[in-house]
């Protein structure tokens, strides 16, 4: 069984200068998960790894560079997927974890609960010894001088040797966002979802991706015998017909097949495959 994994760095325009440094940081996320799956480990730490390398990216509006609500703080969401068994786990709006994805696994792995929030997620890390740090560490300079807009999200979808497949997504949210909102990156078949046919990771306008369940609409493409690069595409077609958001996606079939698409004018893309080791970037 062939192995593959794709990550993306969020939709939005992106500054020239910064193009390649956000195009090189999908890719050493990318290797990162890659080399989980080629030591015939899961889909499940392949994608937690790619999504932890992102976080800690500062250009990244994940973790350390999330971008700052209406009060100047960080509120993260992150969720995790296991295609396999559709078990999850998802935090919402929760300050202080250096890697919010991390706790989105121990919550799936702890049970009975898929989703916690704010100071119940952050008491659940504590718990459970999920690196907590200061929120000031995940303010980087740029983002407290300018407070400026940073688009997007950060994912990864792969498939693993064992054929199971999951996804990934972390997010700061939107920039100047109302204290506790909640967007679409941790909300099941919103922003992230994973089944025995594909794996999808979402970024964008939260409020919309919600308003059309976009994973799960790309994911039910795939069911009904779209190949993963039409299944993309055409999901971003109905999101786009349907609001006016902007959002893009990311998506991994149950045989290994890639797609990603975007009504965006960039999402950084790096895609890795057993069989050639493709690389495709945007």
């Amino acid at each position: 069984m062939g192995f593959s994994i794709i990550v993306h760095g969020g939709a939005g325009k992106i500054e020239a200068a910064s193009a390649p440094s956000r195009i090189a940081g999908c890719r050493a996320a990318a290797e990162t998960g890659y080399a989980v799956l080629e030591r015939n480990g899961s889909a499940l730490d392949a994608v937690q790894a790619a999504v932890v390398a992102l976080e800690n990216n500062p250009l990244f509006n994940a973790g350390t560079g999330s971008t700052l609500n209406r009060e100047g703080k960080v509120e993260n969401d992150a969720a995790i997927m296991d295609g396999a068994t559709l078990r999850a786990g998802a935090v919402a709006a929760v300050s202080g974890v250096r890697n919010p994805v991390k706790l989105a696994r121990k919550i799936m792995e702890a049970g009975p609960h898929i989703l916690l929030a704010g100071e119940g997620a952050h008491g659940f890390a504590r718990e459970h010894d999920v690196e907590l740090c200061d929120p000031a560490e995940l303010v980087v300079a740029a983002q407290r001088a300018h407070w400026e807009k940073e688009h997007g999200t950060v994912g990864a979808a792969a498939l693993d040797a064992h054929g199971h497949l999951a996804a990934a997504t972390s997010t700061g949210g939107v920039f100047d966002k109302l204290p506790g909102r909640v967007g679409d990156t941790p909300l099941l078949g919103c922003g992230t979802y994973a089944n025995e046919y594909a794996a999808v990771s979402c970024t964008g306008l939260g409020e919309d991706i919600m308003r059309v369940t976009l994973a799960r609409h790309a994911a039910y493409l795939v069911e009904q015998g779209a190949e993963a690069s039409s299944a993309a595409r055409e999901a971003i077609a109905y999101c786009s017909g349907k609001t006016r958001g902007e959002a893009g996606l990311i998506l991994v079939d149950r045989d290994g097949g890639l797609g990603f698409a975007r009504n965006s004018v960039n999402m950084p893309v790096c895609a890795m495959a057993d069989d050639a080791r493709v690389v495709l970037e945007i």
